[in-house]
């Protein structure tokens, strides 16, 4: 089979040499135009005066577009109709587009752009969480509470209690490749190709901008260098901007954003405060837990009430807490609109209840990764356990799991000899601590979780396919290709995969939760068995044998006691008018969810894993380093362990650079600081562990997912907790109190942890 092979991603050979084209590589039309949008500069104020004169007299400029000049919907919101393209009246945060600049180049647009005479008058801005609380600055009339028992009886009884809260950063996607859309206007509609990872929703947003139907927009998406959620819903005022200004001009458009202007106009993480209390007994079990989730949102709703919904799912990770209330707020500011970014509130919320593991452990006297333990899920063996909304927890594997990642990684032993160098050395100081990863599968809008795909069989044996997904450099297609190839017993080289395209397959969902190769993959194989079926019966008819005893395998086709090679079978099938082409469906089974009572089962299985991390830090300034990394990552049988593994090393480090170096920086006008590489500082090969770990769990999926894998690209993005927790113990050594450090752990925070380990 080519499924659970070592295979390279489909593209290697075209990465590798430059040869490969993402959005803003596409050749061009002639006479193709370029756009940009006119910002703002207020964080929130009225346009009292808008003087666009010099933009378009400027050099090379076609045409100018204020929100009255939009032929049908100015709104480019993925929820709430809040979002509009341009501003109309006032504006909500520096970066804001206001007017949209045609022109003959990238440059003439951009030029012109700024020379616009713009006159807001400016009203208080709400920038802070703090601002946003005391306001009443929201997108939900007040908080939304979910409740297990009785938490707040449950802590006042408790032997032990802790209380405090953990301040945790925001995050840029920072994907390589910028936001980018091509329109191309057609006799009937329109054509966009796009750095999207929701084709379907670029499509929805252009036909909405136009007035016409969603059969008239065609989107296609070949290739994204990098997503992580930027590109979910941040697309659509590129894809709709040029959408607008093809039907206006006839021409072709296009429109991409340098990266500075990316930075400012689109949303990021959503940044956390989350506050807790906590009652333990004698033993270190949870009785009760608190947690009251503070979240940044911005200016528009964008996605911010499911990322904040699963923040509040994920608050238990991998424990059983009887009692507990979480409380969450939506905090409505003068920002960036925060958006989808992996893991999509899941990392903010798992965190929180790591903090309550690291704080209890170090108040108690416990080894930290006892404590954990002593609070874990129980085996699928014992009595059945459910999380605080309603799921049944039947598949936790976690207890044997990080027994064995105890064992390879020599936790013990190095953790002795840790706590040994600490007591001799005084500037520099280690930490090492092994955290757990329980995170849930599908989409939490149950609606989302369908996915199709379209395969076509040649009579030359030659194979084609498209599904719902899109590839921004995970490996799904290469996943899908395999998927297609061991239905029908070819080697992977057989099997072609083409752009994802809105008119191929419709209705898809974005390629997001982590639930791509899950969705699109059960899509490809329903498809790819129909063929296989047809050509198996018509076989069976012709050599008179039982379907049944019909296989393919390695290029062949077997037929009772007739053996051909596969495309022969396939010119045979041609010939007797068996149709070679199918499409495939697949919806996610066992889910459903009631989000307001906050009761249901929202996920179709969790994926598991742990990872430890030993780190070091410079007490004087606060430098610190990862020195080594051990990981064991559940993906069930998995479709390809070298793409896994990858994903699994790619996405500890980019959870540990969230934890690290990530920090995004505003002003107290609104105006983000941390806008280019040259400020904000995402981890560089040098920043990876130099000892670095990853092994697979040998375990198959328990749900009948895609030959029982599970989902890889979310979950160990959340391996990187195991850094911020190894930090805290690291600041821990300096002195005897609890060093309450903050995410991201920069050399500063890393200071000022210290100083409150020690007193001072």
């Amino acid at each position: 089979m080519s499924v659970t092979r070592l295979l390279p991603h489909d593209s290697e050979l075209w990465h590798v040499t430059g040869a490969a084209r993402y959005t803003d590589d596409q050749p061009t039309p002639a006479g193709t135009l370029h756009l940009a949008f006119g910002l703002s500069d207020v964080a929130h104020g009225t346009i009292t005066a808008l003087d666009l004169d010099e933009v378009q007299s400027s050099p090379g400029v076609v045409a100018v577009l204020r929100a009255g000049d939009l032929p049908f919907a100015n709104d480019v919101s993925p929820s709430a109709h809040d979002e509009p393209l341009l501003a109309t009246g006032k504006v909500h945060y520096i970066g804001q587009p206001i007017f949209l600049v045609i022109a003959e180049s990238h440059r003439a647009a951009r030029i012109a752009a700024r020379k616009a005479r713009i006159e807001i008058a400016p009203l208080p801005p709400v920038l802070t969480i703090d601002a946003a609380m005391q306001a009443n600055s929201r997108f939900e009339d007040g908080p939304v509470i979910w409740a297990r028992g009785d938490a707040a009886a449950a802590i006042a009884a408790a032997p032990h209690r802790i209380e405090g809260s953990i301040e945790i950063g925001g995050q840029e996607h920072f994907y390589l490749e910028g936001q980018a859309a091509l329109a191309l206007p057609g006799d009937e509609g329109m054509v966009i190709h796009c750095s999207s990872q929701h084709p379907t929703e670029i499509q929805h947003k252009v036909a909405e901008a136009l007035g016409l139907a969603m059969r008239d927009v065609r989107v296609e998406m070949r290739r994204m260098r990098g997503g992580f959620g930027g590109k979910e819903s941040q697309g659509n005022a590129l894809a709709v901007a040029t959408a607008v200004a093809a039907r206006l001009t006839g021409r072709p458009c296009k429109m991409r954003y340098d990266r500075d202007d990316d930075f400012t106009i689109t949303g990021k993480r959503h940044d956390f405060r989350i506050g807790y209390r906590a009652g333990l007994d004698g033993d270190g079990r949870l009785l009760g837990v608190e947690f009251v989730q503070l979240a940044r949102c911005g200016w528009s709703q964008d996605l911010s009430l499911p990322v904040a919904d699963r923040a509040m799912l994920h608050a238990d990770n991998a424990y059983f807490i009887p009692n507990l209330r979480i409380e969450s707020h939506r905090l409505r500011t003068h920002t960036q609109s925060a958006t989808a970014f992996r893991g999509f509130g899941g990392p903010q919320g798992m965190l929180g209840i790591e903090r309550v593991m690291d704080h209890a452990a170090h108040r108690l006297g416990l080894d930290p990764l006892e404590l954990r333990r002593r609070n874990f899920y129980a085996a699928p063996d014992s009595p059945t356990q459910h999380t605080h909304y309603g799921q049944e927890v039947c598949d936790f594997i976690l207890s044997p799991l990080i027994a064995e990642l105890e064992k390879t990684s020599e936790y013990a032993r190095r953790k002795a000899e840790i706590a040994d160098w600490n007591s001799k050395n005084r500037t520099l100081k280690r930490g090492i601590a092994l955290t757990p990863v329980k995170f849930g599968i599908s989409f939490t809008l149950t609606h989302l979780n369908q996915a199709g795909a379209l395969v076509h069989v040649y009579q030359d044996g030659s194979v084609v396919l498209n599904h719902g997904g899109t590839e921004m450099g995970q490996g799904l297609h290469r996943k899908m290709t395999q998927v297609a190839a061991s239905a029908f017993g070819l080697p992977v080289e057989r099997v072609r995969i083409t752009a994802s395209d809105t008119s191929k397959v419709p209705n898809t969902s974005a390629t997001a939760a982590s639930s791509g190769a899950d969705m699109n993959g059960m899509a490809v194989k329903a498809a790819c068995d129909t063929i296989r079926t047809r050509i198996a019966e018509f076989l069976a008819r012709r050599e008179r044998c039982d379907p049944q005893e019909v296989h393919f395998q390695d290029g062949r086709v077997f037929a009772g006691l007739a053996e051909m090679r596969f495309d022969e079978a396939v010119q045979a099938a041609y010939q007797a008018r068996v149709s070679l082409s199918s499409t495939g469906f697949y919806a996610t089974p066992k889910i459903a969810w009631d989000r307001v009572a906050g009761r249901g089962r929202p996920f179709l299985y969790f994926a598991y894993g742990a990872a430890v991390s030993e780190v070091v830090i410079d007490t004087l300034t606060g430098e610190n380093r990862i020195l080594r990394a051990d990981i064991v990552h559940d993906a069930g049988t998995s479709l390809n362990p070298a793409i896994d593994i990858g994903q699994i090393e790619g996405g500890y480090v980019q959870g540990a650079g969230w934890l690290t170096t990530e920090e995004l920086v505003w002003d107290d006008s609104g105006r983000l600081r941390t806008h280019a590489p040259s400020t904000y500082k995402i981890p560089a090969c040098a920043d990876r562990p130099r000892i670095f770990n990853v092994a697979l769990w040998p375990e198959a999926n328990r749900e009948e997912t895609i030959y029982r894998s599970k989902a890889v690209g979310e979950p160990p993005l959340m391996l990187a907790n195991s850094v911020l927790m190894a930090l805290s113990a690291a600041c821990a050594a300096c002195g005897p109190h609890y060093p309450d450090l903050r995410a991201p752990a920069t050399p500063e925070a890393i200071l000022a942890a210290i100083h409150r380990a020690e007193g001072t």
